[in-house]
């Protein structure tokens, strides 16, 4: 599969037109502003970590804020471009395969993976739901002198799951769409 096909292959599973169409136009808008807020919390990240590195060693301040602030910022880019990333199938993946096997059975294939990537997804988000709630119900926080609330950290983890969900579930939904259309359509 050469390179153009490979692509090709990519933007055949992102719905384009009727309902579906419109939920992934509404989408990709909002993972392209959580993609450029993650790569924002990356940079902010890497410039608290290096005044941490500063701050300590060459100041001699001892704080303990910016592990967490750090911490909870790269879980945020994390969560929060996940979506981004699968619409651009850059999640896991054996590209290799989809050179070598042919383009009907490297689709099955790709179907398997979303099928699957799905369930533990959403699983994932369920149970992420779970430790937000609790962790706004109880109040909780981290164990710091600093002790910023936990609900934050998971919530990005519940919200970038959720979203991360819904964009296999609208891919999954292509690929059913193509398989349906006729051949000179798809």
């Amino acid at each position: 599969m050469t390179a153009v096909a490979a692509v090709a292959a990519q933007q055949q599973d992102v719905p384009r037109g009727g309902i579906l169409g419109a939920i992934q136009a509404a989408v990709t808008l909002l993972n392209g502003i959580l993609a450029v807020l993650s790569a924002l919390a990356i940079a902010a990240a890497g410039a608290v970590l290096t005044w941490e590195v500063i701050g300590r060693y060459v100041l001699g301040l001892a704080s303990d804020w910016q592990d967490e602030l750090s911490t909870f910022l790269l879980i945020g880019a994390t969560f929060g471009s996940a979506a981004w990333t699968q619409a651009r199938r850059g999640h896991v993946g054996i590209d290799a395969l989809g050179y070598i096997l042919p383009p009907a059975i490297d689709r099955i294939r790709r179907i398997l993976a979303d099928a699957f990537s799905l369930a533990f997804v959403a699983f994932f988000a369920w149970k992420s739901w779970g430790l937000l709630t609790e962790a706004w119900d109880e109040g909780q926080t981290t164990p710091s002198a600093w002790g910023p609330p936990l609900w934050i950290p998971y919530g990005c983890m519940t919200f970038g799951m959720a979203l991360l969900a819904l964009q296999l579930a609208l891919q999954l939904a292509a690929s059913r769409h193509a398989d349906a259309a006729p051949a000179h359509l798809a």
